[in-house]
């Protein structure tokens, strides 16, 4: 079985910034990602959960998606406006995957 290399970019930020994430995502020609709650963990500020909030204001999101390697400047520039003045924190991995068609 053929693999093929990717990139995998995950976003953590607060939900509010959902529908801006997105935006980047779909105007670099992102098609495929995942919006996951985040419940809770241990940053800067300490540690902190979901439990509690009244709003989304407070919560926190993951978004994951796989990208051909090509692609991956674009899209970190893409997001960078969207997360500077936000709390969030942007991860690359080097990934294998099948059906690299589809990414």
């Amino acid at each position: 079985m053929q693999m093929h290399d990717a990139k995998r970019v995950e976003v953590m930020i607060e939900a509010v910034m959902e529908k801006q994430i997105v935006r980047a995502l779909e105007g670099t020609g992102v098609t495929g990602y995942t919006i996951l709650p985040v419940l809770g963990g241990s940053g800067a500020s300490g540690r902190w959960t979901r439990e509690g909030n009244v709003s989304r204001a407070f919560s926190m999101i993951a978004v994951v998606c796989l990208i051909a390697p090509h692609r991956l400047d674009s899209l970190l520039e893409a997001l960078f406006p969207v997360l500077d003045e936000h709390i969030g924190v942007v991860s690359v991995s080097d990934v294998r995957i099948l059906r690299a068609e589809r990414f």
